[in-house]
C-alpha cells in the first residue's frame, strides 16, 4: 500500500497484524522443517536494519542439526531445553567485538572512525551491543516476515554458549531465537500491554 501523503510505502493492517498485534512467542513448534533458503530470507531482511556508523556488530550461528542442538541444550536454563529439543532451527545472536575493523568498509565516508572504537573499548562495547540489540529485533519481526514463527530466549548461560560455539573468535552470546511453525496449543493466553496514557508522553 502507498501512503498518499508521501513517496514511502506503507504497510497493509493484515501486514501490520502478522508483524505486531497479531504475532506471539511460540514455546511449542511443529516438526516441519525449515529449509536453508527461509533462512537466508530472514538475514536479507535482517541485514538492513539502521545502525550507528552502519557498523551492524550482530552476527548469526544456526543450529540446524541434531549434534549441534544437543551441545546447545547444555548451556540453556532447564525450562527452555524441551521446547528447543524439538524447533527446526535455533539462531544464536552474538554481537562482534571487533566490528570496529569492518567500518572503512561500511562506513567509506568516516573510514577513520574505526580508530575511535579501537581506541575506546567502553564505547565499542556500548555501542556493539546496543545495535546488536537493535538488529535482533529487527531479526524478530523478519522471522515473522517470513511466515515463521520466534521463540526469543535470554535464559542460557552466556559464557558457555561462547565457549561451545564461538571460541577463538570474538562472537559473544546476546539471545538465542527458536524458530519454526507453531505446534499444538504454541502460545500462552496474551499478557496485557501498558496503556499509551502510562508510556507515551507528547510536547
Amino acid at each position: 500500500m502507498v501512503n498518499s501523503n508521501s513517496t514511502i510505502e506503507c504497510l497493509d493492517d493484515a501486514a501490520r497484524n502478522l508483524l505486531f498485534a497479531g504475532a506471539r512467542t511460540v514455546n511449542n513448534f511443529a516438526p516441519t522443517p525449515v529449509n536453508d533458503d527461509e533462512l537466508t530470507q530472514i538475514w536479507e531482511m535482517t541485514r538492513w536494519a539502521p545502525t550507528a556508523a552502519n557498523s551492524q556488530p550482530m552476527r548469526v550461528h544456526f543450529i540446524r542439526t541434531d549434534a549441534a542442538r544437543r551441545r546447545l541444550l547444555d548451556h540453556l536454563d532447564e525450562g527452555n531445553c524441551e521446547k528447543t529439543a524439538s524447533t527446526p532451527v535455533t539462531a544464536i545472536l552474538a554481537v562482534d567485538s571487533e566490528f570496529h575493523e569492518h567500518l572503512p568498509r561500511l562506513l567509506p565516508i568516516r573510514p577513520q572512525i574505526r580508530d575511535v572504537f579501537a581506541d575506546n573499548d567502553a564505547l565499542r562495547e556500548r555501542t556493539g551491543n546496543f545495535n546488536a540489540a537493535l538488529q535482533a529485533g529487527y531479526f524478530i519481526l523478519a522471522i515473522r516476515a517470513a511466515g515463521l514463527a520466534a521463540g526469543p530466549m535470554a535464559g542460557f548461560d552466556p559464557a558457555g554458549i561462547d565457549a561451545e560455539f564461538f571460541s577463538g573468535t570474538s562472537w559473544r552470546s546476546i539471545l538465542v531465537v527458536n524458530i519454526g511453525y507453531p505446534g499444538e496449543n504454541p502460545w500462552f493466553e496474551r499478557l496485557p500491554r501498558l496503556d499509551p496514557a502510562e508510556t507515551v508522553r507528547w510536547a
